[in-house]
This record gives C-alpha cells, sequence and structure tokens, in this order.
C-alpha cells in the first residue's frame, strides 16, 4: 500500500469527526430556528458550551460505529455505494446507542429533535466530508501523485482488456508502464532496469500461462525489489496463498500480501514504537549515563559505535550503538590474518559471528551480556529507522551476501528485538533466523509483538555461545 493511500486513509478519521462534530453543531441552532420552534416551541434551557462538550465526546461514539462498520478498513479501492451504506449503517448504530444511553439518563439534554437531526445531519456531513476526500484523491491521479505505475505481464484479449481498463479509469489510480508477454530471462533483466530507474512500483499478472517456476521467481523478484505483486482473480492455479483479492477498474485482482503489517497496522506499530521507544529513554536514562561514563574510563575510543546497516526496504541507515570493542575494531572484520584465528560461529552463512571475540573490551563484554549496548537503537526507532520488534538489522557486507529468499525480511523496518532473538538470539542457525522473522513478518499482530516484548528480557538473560 502507497504512502498516499494510507495518509488519505488516517485522514479520514479526524474529517469524519469534525463532520460529526458539525452535524452536532447545526441541529442545535436548527432546533432553535425560528419556523422551527413555531411548530414546536423549546421548552427546556441548554447552554450551547454544555451542549458542545457532550458533543465533543459522544462524536468519538459515531467514529467507534465507523471502526465496526468498516469504514477505516485499508483497502486501496472502495466503491463509493459500499461506503455509502456503511456510513448509514454507523451513524444509525451510533444514534441508536446514544438513544438507549438516553433512555436511561436524560441528564444529557432533553431533546429528541436534535438526536434525529443529528443523525441525518451526520450522515450528509460524513458522505459530504469522503466525497471530497475522494475528489482530492482523483484530481491527484490526473497530476501522477499516488498513482500505482503498474507493469502488465500477460498476451491476449484478457492482457489487452485489462490495459484498456485502466487506460480508461483514470480514478482508479492505476497507469500501466509497460507490458510484456511472460516472464523470461529478458523480462527480468528489462524490469530490473525499470526498478533501478524508479519506474513503477506493483505487476500484474493477467496469464495463465506462466510456469510454476516463473511464478515463484516473480514472487521472488517482487520481494527483492520491493514491487507489489498482483494477479487477475480468474487465471491462477499455483502455490501462493497470502493474498488478498480485490476489484479494481472492474477487473478481481489478486494482491500477494508479503505482510500483514500495512494499512492501520503500519500506523498502529508506528505510534507504539514512538509512544514506548520515548518512554523507555526517559526511564532507562541513568544507564545511560552510566554506561557512557564506563565506556570512557575503561578504553580510548568514540562513545557510540557507529556503522551503515540495511533498513526496510533494502535502504541504508546510520547505526550506532555503545561501543562494546575496541578503537576501530570493524576493520579486523576483513584483515585475514585476524579471520584465521577466529572461530566464526556463523560459517557458511552472510554472518560474522566470533566466539569469545578478541576485540570485545572489559566493559564491552558485561553490556553486550545484557544487551544495554544496544539502548541506543531507541533513537533509531524514534526517528522511524527501526522498530521495537522486527528483523535484525544486518550490515551491508553481510546483505550483499544474501540469497534471494534472505531478501524477504527487508520488507519491513529492522528491530530491536524480534521472534529469533527471543528464539535462541545469536545461537540460532542463520536459516533458522530468517526463518522465524519471515514467519513473523507474514503473521504479525499487535499481540505478537507484546509476548515478543515480555519474552526478551527472559532472552537477555539466557547464555549465548558468542559469550
Amino acid at each position: 500500500m502507497k504512502r498516499s493511500e494510507i495518509a488519505i486513509s488516517a485522514s479520514l478519521v479526524p474529517i469524519d469527526y469534525l463532520m460529526v462534530v458539525l452535524a452536532g453543531i447545526i441541529s442545535f441552532y436548527a432546533r432553535y430556528w425560528e419556523p422551527v420552534q413555531e411548530i414546536r416551541p423549546v421548552i427546556f434551557d441548554l447552554r450551547f458550551d454544555s451542549y458542545l462538550r457532550i458533543v465533543l465526546m459522544v462524536a468519538l461514539l459515531w467514529l467507534v460505529s465507523f471502526a465496526f462498520a468498516g469504514l477505516y478498513s485499508m483497502r486501496g479501492t472502495r466503491r463509493a455505494i459500499d461506503e455509502f451504506y456503511k456510513i448509514i449503517l454507523g451513524c444509525s448504530t451510533a444514534v441508536m446507542l446514544l438513544m438507549f444511553g438516553f433512555f436511561f439518563s436524560r441528564s444529557l439534554f432533553d431533546s429528541r429533535f436534535i438526536i434525529i437531526a443529528g443523525w441525518l445531519f451526520s450522515i450528509v456531513l460524513v458522505v459530504a466530508g469522503r466525497l471530497i476526500v475522494r475528489f482530492v484523491q482523483h484530481f491527484l491521479y490526473y497530476y501522477g501523485w499516488g498513482v500505482h505505475r503498474l507493469i502488465i505481464i500477460g498476451q491476449g484479449q484478457l492482457a489487452q482488456e485489462a490495459a484498456a481498463n485502466f487506460q480508461q479509469d483514470k480514478k482508479s489510480g492505476y497507469r500501466v508502464v509497460e507490458t510484456f508477454p511472460d516472464f523470461q530471462k529478458n523480462t527480468e533483466a528489462r524490469l530490473t532496469q525499470l526498478v533501478e530507474q524508479d519506474k513503477f512500483d506493483e505487476i500484474l499478472v493477467v496469464t495463465a500461462q506462466l510456469s510454476s517456476k516463473e511464478i515463484n521467481r516473480l514472487n521472488d523478484f517482487s520481494y527483492i525489489n520491493h514491487i507489489t505483486l498482483k494477479f487477475v482473480a480468474d487465471i491462477f492455479d499455483w502455490p501462493i496463498t497470502n493474498f488478498e483479492i480485490n476489484t479494481i477498474a472492474g477487473l478481481p485482482i489478486v494482491e500477494v500480501k508479503k505482510t500483514r503489517l500495512d494499512g492501520w497496522g503500519r500506523v498502529y506499530k508506528r505510534l507504539f514504537d514512538i509512544i514506548v521507544a520515548l518512554l523507555l529513554i526517559i526511564l532507562l536514562s541513568p544507564i545511560f549515563i552510566l554506561t557512557a561514563v564506563a565506556i570512557k574510563l575503561d578504553s580510548v575510543g568514540p562513545l557510540f559505535f557507529s556503522y551503515q546497516r540495511i533498513g526496510a526496504l533494502g535502504r541504508p541507515f546510520k547505526y550506532f550503538k555503545f561501543r562494546s570493542m575496541v578503537k576501530d575494531a570493524h576493520k579486523y572484520r576483513f584483515d585475514e590474518n585476524f579471520l584465521n584465528h577466529q572461530k566464526n560461529l556463523r560459517a557458511g552463512t552472510p554472518m560474522m559471528k566470533f566466539e569469545k571475540d578478541p576485540r570485545v573490551t572489559r566493559v564491552g563484554r558485561f553490556i553486550r551480556r545484557f544487551s544495554i549496548d544496544e539502548l541506543p537503537e531507541l533513537f533509531n526507532v524514534l526517528v522511524g529507522k527501526m522498530s521495537l520488534v522486527g528483523p535484525r538489522p544486518h550490515e551491508v557486507e553481510e546483505v550483499a551476501k544474501y540469497q534471494n529468499h534472505h531478501r524477504k525480511v527487508l520488507t519491513i523496518r529492522p528491530g530491536i528485538t524480534g521472534m529469533a532473538q527471543v528464539s535462541g538470539r545469536s545461537d540460532l542457525d542463520f536459516e533458522e533466523e530468517i526463518r522465524l522473522d519471515t514467519w513473523y513478518m507474514e503473521n504479525w499482530s499487535p499481540k505478537l509483538d507484546l509476548m515478543i516484548l515480555f519474552k526478551t528480557p527472559v532472552a537477555i538473560l539466557r547464555r549465548r555461545q558468542a559469550e
């Protein structure tokens, strides 16, 4: 899902809230409108400031009802009629709950007219607000903002119809960049060039003629290059099972889901990361200070070890933690004489983990034992380069040696802790670590994140071979 779609979907929450509050305000003044009073005079005393406080709270009930009605589902395309139906359902549910509460307590305000008018105005205004958002989104599509740049793979009538549908339906938010008849080696080479030029972000398969081998290669290609892979729903008979079906431009489209960490899950995880990281930085600040002093007293060198690591979508970022080794220790990783005298616990993989690493200082051995050296990573979480939970970030030289299936874990932000860390830390086989991180990515949930965070302290106290 594109960031623009997430931003627009997230903006619907405050817009809906403002529309419902505005509906409440209009209902209040409608009740005191002279033609209405001539029909039914006002026999109660209701101050506007008191009423507004009530409306600001009651409007939250509408948002909850909208959420249960599915109005905040972050699916790229929604039919207007379905959205209209859900708005009526959400507003009606909220009003029924409000009237149910009003039946038992008349302390809010004594006006059924305002409640009914609020229900009608909320439907009208929420629909109007969403139509404006939809209009703005479609307007931006015409200027290329937020448009999905699409590669079509397939030939024959179905492929031609798909390309024509997207060409005609500008409001779908899709633009066809190129079409290819198959996914042979020359197609893959051309797509690799287009990826490097940032020319497209999604692939749509509209042929049933691809072999299982080609499908698997195409799936790997989409993972490695962080490209969304979709299929027209009536053409597939292949081994991929993690998918979602939507109707776009009149076509039943299947999207291969690389992770459940998308849409609102992505928003939730980011907010959770910011709040928890900020709290931990404040709570652990005494440990930060004591560690900094100990490092400076123990050995010569900078306070932090900083080095590029690979983050989400394969993008490098500046990673730093407390220095736990001698100054310039990193250069020994490329010293053949040093490597010949060390036992690499990850031999045969892209990783390097040395048993009883001689580069580690006295203070370093202690802070590595309890993962104190990794606490500064909380600042990387705060700025959005890392997450609290996710695959560990690996170094540029290590990622360069990855096989295709290893690169799947680069789909999401790396984490301070993760499935692999609570299942064995650095003692795990590299392939097992990748398997666990891939499983986490494909099965993410808030509950899973909490479980991993609670298990992390126990994992930290467990002894490791690399110590």
